[in-house]
C-alpha cells in the first residue's frame, strides 16, 4: 500500500510536472511567436522605412508622387560609359530644352571628367524660345558651348560639326603640328532616356540605323556612326541617377515622358501638371481646352480634369467624366507643345 501510494502520490507529482512542463513549453513558445512576430514588425517597418519618402523631402501638394526609377541596364551603361571614354575626344551631352537642369543627370560631369563637353539642347521646338536663349546664355558662363536642337525638323544641327572643332580646336592644332592632317574627331553621345539622341543621331547622319521610339530605354547597345568631315559618334542607351534629391526633377522628367508611364499614377501626375498650369497660366492652354481664367483660379485640379473631361466630350455612364482618360490625354498634349511651348525651369539668375 505504501508503494502504492508512493507510486500514485508520485503519479501526482509526475502529473503536474509534466502539466507544468506542458505550461512551459506553451509559453516559451508563445513568447519565442511573439518574438518572432516582434521582429517581422520590425523588420517590416525598416523595409518601409527604406521604401517611404525621405523625411527631408518636402511634399510638394497632395498630388506629389515619390518616383524612383533606375533599371539594372542602367547600371551598366555607366560602367560601358566610363569604359569608352578613353575611345573619344569630347563628349555631346544632350538634354530636353524645356527642362535643361532636370534633365541633366549630375552622375555624367564625373563620369565624363575632362573630356570637353558640347550641350545639345534638343526639342527646343517644345520649349520657350525666350527661355531658351537665357540657358544658352547660362551654360556659356559655365564655360560650356550650347546649341539649340529641333531634330524632327534639323534646326540647329549645322552647328554641331562647328561646335565640336571649336571645342577641339587645341587638340586639331597638336595633330595638324605632328603632320596629322584630317584626323578622325571621336564624339560620345550621351544623355538621360528619351531626350533624342537617337533621332540626334539618325539626322546628323542621313541614316535610320539607330533606333527611334518616343519612349524611355529604347537603346540599349553603344553603336558608332561616322558622319561626313571625319567625325564618329558612339552612341550609348540613356542613363537616369539611382536618386532623385529634389523630388520635383522626377515629377518635370515624368511630365516629358522621361520616366515609364507604367511606373507612375497617371492621373496623379496629370494633376500635378494641371497644378503647375494653374500656377504659369498659358494662353494656349486656356485656347485648347476652351477655359477661361475664371474656371481656373481657385479651382481644385481634379475638378479641373473633370471640366477638361467634359469639355472634350469625355464622359463615362452616368455621364460623369472620364478623368483617366483625359488624363493621359493632358499628358500627351503638354509633350505634343499643344498646350503651348513651356519651360518648366529657368536659370538662377533669372
Amino acid at each position: 500500500m505504501k508503494d502504492n501510494k508512493k507510486g500514485g502520490i508520485k503519479g501526482k507529482r509526475q502529473r503536474f510536472a509534466e502539466k507544468s512542463g506542458k505550461q512551459s513549453k506553451n509559453i516559451t513558445r508563445n513568447t519565442n511567436n511573439r518574438s518572432t512576430k516582434e521582429k517581422q514588425k520590425n523588420v517590416g517597418e525598416k523595409r518601409v522605412k527604406r521604401s517611404a519618402k525621405p523625411q527631408n523631402t518636402v511634399s510638394l501638394s497632395d498630388n506629389a508622387q515619390y518616383i524612383q526609377w533606375f533599371p539594372g541596364h542602367m547600371t551598366r551603361t555607366k560602367r560601358q560609359i566610363q569604359s569608352d571614354l578613353k575611345l573619344v575626344d569630347a563628349v555631346a551631352e544632350i538634354i530636353d530644352a524645356r527642362l535643361p537642369l532636370s534633365s541633366r543627370n549630375p552622375d555624367l560631369a564625373e563620369l565624363i571628367g575632362g573630356k570637353p563637353r558640347i550641350i545639345l539642347m534638343n526639342k527646343c521646338d517644345l520649349a520657350d524660345p525666350k527661355a531658351t536663349k537665357k540657358w544658352v546664355e547660362y551654360f556659356k558662363r559655365q564655360g560650356l558651348k550650347a546649341i539649340e536642337l529641333d531634330c524632327k525638323s534639323g534646326r540647329g544641327l549645322g552647328g554641331f560639326v562647328t561646335a565640336v572643332r571649336e571645342v577641339l580646336a587645341d587638340k586639331i592644332a597638336a595633330w595638324e603640328a605632328r603632320g596629322m592632317k584630317n584626323h578622325s574627331l571621336r564624339v560620345m553621345i550621351v544623355g538621360i532616356p528619351n531626350v533624342g539622341k537617337s533621332s540626334f543621331i539618325n539626322r546628323i547622319s542621313n541614316s535610320s540605323k539607330a533606333k527611334v521610339e518616343d519612349r524611355p530605354g529604347v537603346t540599349r547597345g553603344n553603336q558608332w556612326f561616322t558622319l561626313d568631315k571625319n567625325i564618329e559618334l558612339l552612341d550609348t542607351p540613356g542613363v537616369l541617377w539611382p536618386k532623385f534629391d529634389d523630388q520635383s526633377v522626377g515629377e518635370k522628367l515624368a511630365f516629358t515622358g522621361a520616366v515609364k508611364d507604367q511606373i507612375m499614377d497617371t492621373e496623379q501626375l496629370s494633376l500635378r501638371l494641371l497644378e503647375y498650369l494653374q500656377e504659369n497660366v498659358n494662353p494656349v492652354f486656356l485656347e485648347r481646352f476652351s477655359l477661361d481664367q475664371s474656371e481656373i483660379e481657385g479651382t481644385a485640379p481634379h475638378e479641373l480634369l473633370e471640366l477638361i473631361a467634359k469639355k472634350r466630350g469625355m464622359l463615362i455612364s452616368g455621364g460623369n467624366a472620364d478623368t483617366e482618360r483625359a488624363a493621359v490625354m493632358v499628358l500627351d498634349e503638354f509633350r505634343a507643345a499643344k498646350l503651348g511651348r513651356i519651360t518648366l525651369e529657368l536659370p538662377e539668375e533669372c
